[in-house]
């Protein structure tokens, strides 16, 4: 393209620029001459440019004075605080709301429109007064809000009450106070089609309606099934053709002056399944002129119109309730005076009982699952010099001390586990003295089997322990006084039986086998009645440490090996490396007498086993070691698996004799493993042999201790 001809295209582009430009001014003046609302041009700056004689009414300053002021000066809005610097992008219109405020102060609400380059480097701002709309805005917020705080007054004065005719009463009056009308009344529909003015609030210038009865004909049928359906009757001018009322219905409200009427359905729902019912109109007369009736007013009331038929629905269901109320007091009063004779029994009953419990010579209470008292007998102020009124409801640490409660606590909890417990305690009376009990505790279930508390009978044993203790002290001192001739008179038989001192004939040395074995029986029992009365006077403190249980299995086993072979009893061990905590001596013993008895009572050709495992704890039981001795003899019976741990307690006592037991050294090993915090226990099937089994504790749990 030649020079002249690329000259010759932007003075055309130039020209045609120039013309869009003028185009754009005069549209612009034009704008600013007829447009109502305020104009004006403005910078990139935000600066006024130009504007109209509205914008200048609006500012409150003339054309001259607002030129190159800054629109800020005037206005709050978000474009207004844009970088300066930075132009407005074409064709991106802005709009929004902001607060004019003018040369003098005056305020205003504004809409703005902001159409960015209408002419270079210009942009139009439209500005229309909002405020107006916004005052009629808050006013109709207003009145509405004026409406609900109404409503919710009617409401809250309705819901104050459950008397249905008060209800009534105080719909009527605040409408009546709300609309100004003359006249508010319920009219309620009879079953029969009839109807009658059951509440109403009139001015003293008209007549009342209330109480009067009108006929069926005044509310025909398909009257009542339209308002059924909710029909809703807003009637201006009665006279008035087109409210549809007919001549005779307009001859009948003009005998009691009504001009205007306002009518709503009161309607009941019964059941889900069930149509609508008419119960009443709620209805407002206006009787000094026609009225127009505005949609406030309809809408209080019909929204009071449903509060009405709630209530209703809550007055029935009330005198249902006060129906149902007066049955179930009649039924309660019967239910009351059967418990009231029933208490008198038990009080009765209660009063024998404890004449009774309180005549016998042993404690008896009774304590719930808090561990509180519930009952007592007079026992416990002869021994501890409290009163039962004292003693009712205080925990047995309270009655008890602390050290005797410690010494109960744990029978205590077994018993409330729903477990019988029997136990031996020292306590000290009101004197100061200390008395031996034996205690009972027997757990009280209910229906469920949940343990609602436990008996408890405690009973003085004090005597029964002397007698017993002076009968160990016997025993001790004659077995102490026996040991050393039986020891000489062992020894001397032995002697003979050597021949050293003289040949004895046949028959005499059968003698003298049966009096060695009687002498030796006879030193096996005193060393055994020794043994446990050691024991049981405490006598014996067991010095325990790390033991290997494998360790203590083949010695008692090498121990009675002999015996075994002698016996013709294969004894099999199974040892196993596993630390316990205990008297190893002490442990000797007590698996040598199980090994003893086991085979004592083996048949020959018989095996006895030694066993010994580390069962798994539990946050109760912690882990412990378990030794157990099984035989294949005759067994024992299941009466008497308890019993043969007792002193000379043997399942057959001929068959004992024979093999030559003394009845105490299952009575030794359970007093040995007791002091070691073990059990033991014997587990058999007659004529399948029998197991017996105890436990110590593991070197773990010693630790812990």
């Amino acid at each position: 393209m030649s020079k002249s001809s690329s000259k010759q295209l932007k003075q055309s582009g130039a020209k045609k620029s120039k013309h869009q430009r003028r185009t754009q001014k005069r549209l612009i003046k034009t704008l600013f001459q007829n447009a109502h609302d305020a104009i004006a041009l403005i910078d990139d700056r935000l600066c006024f440019v130009d504007m109209n004689i509205a914008a200048c009414d609006l500012l409150g300053l003339p054309r001259q004075q607002l030129k190159g002021q800054a629109l800020s000066n005037f206005v709050t809005a978000e474009f207004t605080r844009q970088p300066k610097s930075v132009g407005f992008p074409p064709e991106k219109l802005l709009m929004g709301e902001l607060l004019v405020v003018s040369a003098a102060q005056t305020q205003r609400e504004m809409e703005y429109t902001l159409t960015p380059n209408v002419l270079p480097r210009c942009h139009l701002l439209l500005l229309r007064d909002i405020s107006q709309r916004r005052e009629s805005m808050q006013a109709e917020l207003r009145q509405q809000q004026q409406r609900v705080e109404l409503f919710s007054e009617v409401t809250l004065k309705i819901r104050q009450s459950l008397q249905l005719k008060e209800i009534l009463h105080t719909t009527v009056t605040e409408v009546q106070r709300i609309l100004q009308a003359d006249r508010v009344l319920i009219y309620h529909v009879l079953p029969d089609g009839t109807g009658k003015t059951i509440s109403e609030s009139v001015l003293p210038d008209y007549p009342t309606l209330m109480d009067l009865e009108f006929p069926q004909e005044v509310f025909p049928q398909e009257y009542q099934q339209l308002y059924a359906q909710g029909r809703v009757r807003a009637i201006a001018d009665v006279h008035d053709p087109a409210a549809g009322l007919a001549d005779c219905l307009v001859e009948f409200v003009d005998q009691f002056h009504i001009k205007a009427k306002l009518i709503v359905p009161i309607v009941q729902n019964l059941n889900a399944n069930s149509q609508n019912q008419l119960w009443g109109l709620l209805i407002a007369h206006q009787c000094d002129s026609v009225r127009q009736w505005v949609d406030f007013e309809l809408e209080l009331m019909q929204q009071l119109a449903d509060q009405i038929s709630i209530a209703l629905s809550q007055a029935q269901l009330l005198e249902r309730l006060e129906e149902v109320v007066a049955a179930r007091t009649a039924e309660l009063q019967e239910e009351i005076n059967v418990r009231m004779q029933a208490e008198a029994a038990l009080r009765q009953s209660e009063e024998q009982l404890r004449l009774i419990t309180n005549a016998l010579p042993v404690l008896i209470a009774y304590v719930d699952d808090q561990q509180q008292y519930r009952f007592n007998n007079q026992a416990y102020q002869d021994w501890l010099g409290q009163s039962p009124q004292e003693i009712y409801g205080s925990h047995l640490r309270q009655v008890w001390g602390e050290d005797c409660y410690q010494r109960m606590e744990v029978y205590v909890t077994t018993a409330l586990s729903g477990q019988a417990v029997n136990y031996e305690n020292d306590i000290v009376l009101k004197d100061g003295s200390w008395r031996a009990v034996d205690v009972t505790y027997i757990p009280d279930l209910d229906n469920e089997n949940m343990v609602k508390g436990f008996f408890a009978l405690s009973s003085d044993i004090s005597d029964r322990k002397a007698i017993e203790r002076m009968k160990d002290e016997f025993i001790s001192i004659i077995s102490h006084e026996l040991r050393t001739p039986l020891t000489s008179l062992h020894s001397a038989l032995k002697i003979l039986a050597t021949g050293r001192l003289g040949t004895l004939s046949a028959e005499g040395q059968q003698m003298l086998g049966i009096a060695d074995d009687s002498t030796e029986r006879l030193v096996r029992l005193v060393n055994n009645v020794l043994d446990l009365q050691r024991i049981e006077s405490g006598k014996v403190i067991m010095e325990c440490q790390a033991c290997n249980a494998a360790s203590l299995m083949i010695q008692a086993a090498e121990a009675m090996q002999a015996m075994a072979q002698q016996q013709e009893v294969t004894l099999v061990r199974q040892p196993q490396d596993i630390s316990v905590w205990a008297d190893a001596d002490y442990i000797l013993q007590a698996l040598t007498n199980l090994l003893s008895n086991a085979i004592k009572f083996s048949s020959p050709g018989g095996t006895v086993w030694l066993t010994v495992e580390q069962e798994q704890g539990s946050s109760k039981n912690p882990k412990e070691v378990v030794f157990r001795v099984r035989d294949e003899g005759q067994g024992i019976p299941a009466d008497q698996l308890e019993r043969i741990f007792e002193r000379f307690q043997q399942v057959d006592s001929s068959d004992s004799r024979k093999k030559g037991g003394t009845g105490l050294g299952l009575t030794i090993c359970r007093k040995i493993i007791e002091q070691h915090n073990g059990r033991i226990w014997a587990e058999s099937t007659p004529g399948c042999g029998s197991t017996f089994a105890f436990t110590l504790p593991t070197l773990e749990y010693a630790n812990i201790q």
